[in-house]
């Protein structure tokens, strides 16, 4: 048997079900294979970028592994950007490419290119294979290595022939297990006793609490203390839990804010949160001045980083969580009140046409369960800042590392991911000019997502933050107008444009979201409003001073 087909068919007995990805001469040999293997479902996409985030997005939605696809060369580097991703939310993909025959290495091969290295930087662990027998070796131990400890991408480096070898019909490994990062018991006591020791105090947790969201719930109700979230947390926690305080950090809330940047709280409880920029409105040293802290992470990489702690608890959060709230349990703490009082947000406050008044309504006209893959634009702000939370893991929003045209691709792994859960993309035109065409990678798979282009003609982002820093915008920054409604029914995908507050209505939105595929709504709007940015101007306007 060849080589690849080992591969195929351990993958399949680990339970991938899509690969993401473009087929081209270097990986050929692995796109003949899926004929054989109907198990197996390609997802061919209109670039490797796209392709990189949608199994980004379906690796943490379905909480597996995924598989991501290219060629050698430019198919490669073309993974790069969402195999940065992956590592920076540490999501656990195998990103595959080929590579030229082992015996032209050197000879300026078509599309020649050294991947290990580039990948190195990026990912847990990166390979060229450079004998058929070790081909499915590598895999099994590379995935294992994607799952283990702290999960992130790995890569393999596979040259044509290497795969297309035959080789004597292996024993398919094992699929991998991940074992779990137990807390030390002895930390887990001593930090219940700081905890029950502080009169009051805040819980501060990032995307790491993704699926322990139930332990923290509980815990917050134990201790009585506000939840503050970063803006990549946004969505795990409800609007309507009376502990949520808000975001802190990039188009955070005031409440938030005022309960950082106060003298009350004794301790912060950090869970799951790396402390970065974005998260912490651009390293506020308030966030942990005179403030017993304690930060709970599986990756121990983060403690110290910046900010110093008290304690440091390593360990899933999961494990850390139910562990901190049995050993609190045991102390019998008093119950506490409320400590801070609760303001509503995401108010639509008059029938102005801009961002703001236009995202709320689509919230209210989509279903309840709606998940929001988020792109890079000024509307970002404004989902963050004003939008509702009224679904658990109901925002994708990539703060961290996230490329325009990110939130596209997104939305196609998690709709794959999770068929039954209705997904908005909500995104800008610069984003959907550069990754836009995967509506048709949607559209050949029957995947009903709302794409919600909000279309300004410019660069928005880029337009209020020069604006606002250098008092000018380029006017590169603007572009003629584009009719993107037009283009969708070129494409034979339902569209609407809309001009105005009033010819958004739940019509529109029902019947855009009731199609059997994908759909575009087209929000025509120049907003000259400044998004809720939060200090981010002022960080950048910091610099040469």
């Amino acid at each position: 048997m060849k080589a690849i087909r080992a591969v195929l068919d351990y993958l399949r007995a680990s339970g991938v079900k899509h690969v993401f990805g473009i087929p081209a001469g270097s990986v050929n040999a692995f796109f003949d294979e899926l004929y054989e293997i109907p198990e197996l479902t390609p997802i061919v996409t209109k670039h490797e970028g796209a392709a990189s985030y949608m199994a980004v997005a379906y690796a943490k939605y379905t909480a597996t592994m995924s598989v991501c696809i290219g060629c050698s060369g430019p198919g490669g580097t073309n993974l790069l950007t969402g195999a940065a991703n992956a590592m920076r939310e540490h999501v656990p993909v195998l990103f595959l490419t080929g590579a030229v025959p082992v015996n032209t290495v050197g000879l300026n091969a078509s599309q020649e290119l050294d991947a290990e290295p580039l990948f190195k930087s990026v990912t847990k662990y990166s390979v060229t294979v450079t004998d058929s027998k070790d081909l499915l070796g590598e895999v099994a131990k590379a995935c294992e290595i994607a799952i283990s400890g702290v999960p992130g991408p790995v890569h393999i480096a596979m040259p044509i022939d290497i795969q297309i070898n035959q080789i004597e019909p292996p024993e398919i490994p094992a699929p991998p297990k991940r074992a779990p990062i137990v807390p030390d018991q002895n930390t887990i006591q001593s930090v219940a006793r700081e905890l029950a020791n502080k009169k009051d105090g805040y819980i501060f947790i990032g995307q790491g609490i993704r699926h322990s969201v139930a332990q923290l719930l509980d815990l917050a109700e134990v201790l009585g203390w506000p939840i503050i979230t970063t803006p990549q947390a946004k969505g795990y926690i409800t609007d309507d839990h009376p502990l949520l305080a808000g975001v802190f950090g990039f188009a955070g809330h005031d409440d938030a804010s005022s309960l950082i940047n106060g003298k009350d709280g004794e301790a912060l409880l950090v869970v799951g949160s790396s402390l970065g920029e974005t998260a912490t409105n651009n390293w506020n040293v308030n966030l942990t001045k005179n403030r017993y802290t304690i930060q709970l992470d599986h990756d121990s990489s983060v403690f110290n980083r910046k900010y110093e702690v008290n304690a440091a608890v390593l360990g899933d959060i999961d494990l850390s969580l139910t562990a901190l709230l049995n050993e609190l349990q045991s102390l019998n703490l008093p119950t506490k009140d409320q400590a801070f009082s609760k303001q509503e947000i995401g108010m639509v406050d008059s029938e102005e046409y801009n961002t703001k008044n236009i995202l709320m309504r689509l919230q209210e006209y989509a279903p309840r369960k709606t998940r929001y893959t988020v792109d890079i634009g000024e509307f970002m702000a404004y989902i963050i800042h004003d939008m509702n939370v009224v679904e658990t893991d109901s925002f994708d929003i990539n703060v961290h590392f996230g490329a325009m045209g990110s939130g596209i691709g997104s939305a196609i792994g998690s709709k794959l991911a999770e068929p039954e859960r209705p997904v908005v993309c909500v995104t800008g035109d610069g984003c959907f000019f550069m990754h836009g065409m995967e509506i048709l990678t949607a559209k050949e798979h029957k995947l009903p997502i709302l794409f919600v282009v909000m279309n300004n003609s410019r660069l928005g982002m880029v337009y209020h933050g020069h604006s606002l820093q250098y008092k000018r915008s380029h006017p590169s920054f603007e572009q003629q107008p584009v009719n993107i409604a037009a283009m969708a029914t070129a494409m034979n995908i339902p569209s609407k444009r809309i001009e105005a507050m009033e010819d958004l209505t739940k019509e529109v939105v029902d019947e855009l979201m009731n199609v059997q595929g994908p759909s575009i709504l087209e929000v025509s709007l120049i907003d000259n409003t400044i998004p809720p940015m939060g200090d981010r101007v002022k960080f950048l306007s910091s610099f040469g001073k």
